[in-house]
Order: C-alpha cells, then sequence, then structure tokens
C-alpha cells in the first residue's frame, strides 16, 4: 500500500504571501488616508500675518488673488510692499486705469490697475496702521 504524505511547506508558503500583501494594501491605505486629509499650516499662518480685507468693489469679479506677483522682466510685488517701492518699480506709465478710493480702518484705501510688461493686474494699497503708508494690501490678476 502507498502511503500519500500531505506536505505543508507550499500551504504555509502561499500564506505567508497572502499575509504580505494584505500587510502591503494595509500600510499603502494607512498613507493615501493621510494624504487625503493633510492639512497645510502655511496657508493659516499667512492669513494670520496680514489683516484681512475686503473685496474693493472696483475689482473685477473673475479676478485672482495672489501673494506675489513675479513679472516678465524679474521684478516682483508682493503683499505689503509700500507705495512708494511699488511706483519706483513700475513707474507710473504703467498704470493702466483711473483709480478708486474707498474708506477704510486706518484710512483711505487705493484700488490702481496696472499693465506691466503685457501682465494686467490690480493692486489694492491700504495703511496698516493710523498715519502708516499705504501698503499692498492684496493684488489680483485679471
Amino acid at each position: 500500500m502507498e502511503v500519500t504524505r500531505v506536505r505543508f511547506q507550499p500551504v504555509v508558503e502561499w500564506a505567508a504571501a497572502a499575509a504580505c500583501v494584505m500587510a502591503l494594501l494595509a500600510v499603502g491605505s494607512l498613507v493615501v488616508r493621510e494624504f487625503r486629509t493633510l492639512s497645510a499650516a502655511t496657508p493659516l499662518a499667512a492669513r494670520e500675518a496680514l489683516p484681512a480685507i475686503s473685496v474693493p468693489a472696483a475689482v473685477p469679479s473673475r479676478a485672482v488673488s495672489v501673494p506675489m506677483l513675479l513679472l516678465a522682466d524679474g521684478k516682483e510685488i508682493r503683499v505689503g510692499d509700500s507705495l512708494s517701492a511699488v511706483v519706483t518699480h513700475l513707474g507710473r506709465e504703467a498704470e493702466a486705469g483711473p483709480e478708486t478710493v474707498d474708506r477704510s480702518v486706518h484710512g483711505d484705501r487705493m484700488t490702481r490697475f496696472y499693465r506691466y510688461a503685457g501682465t494686467q493686474f490690480v493692486l489694492v494699497f491700504e495703511p496698516f496702521a493710523a498715519g502708516a503708508e499705504a501698503r499692498v494690501a492684496a493684488i489680483y490678476l485679471r
């Protein structure tokens, strides 16, 4: 009579391989979940750095707010730059429309339209403290 032996080695190998695949899927699921729920702390810090302003009525409805504007000739304008620095960088010939003035908490808020190096944009200048020089409070691309 022939005795048949059951070999357990292939069954153990398949079970180990299945356990490895399940472990990889579990780790991948955790990684994907972490990326989906990841929230950056930078936008919160950026919002706290400068006072929030309301959008002036003169700004076009489809304009996009940006924190910094890099122009084609290498010049850049950032939120917080002073009015005199912007006028020095761009010059008065870059202004492309009438200036509008609104009242704000600390003084007059000016909205100016610019066309410079092929880029159209709107700058909102506002003093951040009473008696202070007007600074760029917002930049909008058209």
